[in-house]
């Protein structure tokens, strides 16, 4: 399935990046469908889940930016929407 692949890209480049001690990739096109954005072969939206000592002393926005940065070939290639739940440690 294209979504699983795009959903294990997703993983690996946050891992990559941000080493983090908690990381969670759910794709969540399917609660989009019709929406704006919305493809209906999925591959769209996606939710994540992290937790990373790099966000230490960063906003939630400059997190959320710095996450944005690390997908911007994602972002190219049809991803359209993120819902993140960051922060530096649980």
């Amino acid at each position: 399935m294209e979504s699983e692949v795009r959903k294990e890209r997703i993983f690996q480049t946050l891992q990559k990046t941000f080493s983090p001690s908690v990381l969670e990739v759910a794709d969540n096109s399917a609660s989009h469908a019709g929406h704006a954005g919305a493809s209906p072969s999925g591959e769209t939206h996606y939710k994540i889940y992290i937790r990373s000592e790099s966000f230490q002393d960063k906003t939630p926005v400059e997190q959320h930016r710095l996450i944005y940065e690390a997908l911007g070939k994602e972002w190219k290639s049809g991803l359209h929407a993120l819902e993140i739940d960051s922060r530096s440690s649980d």
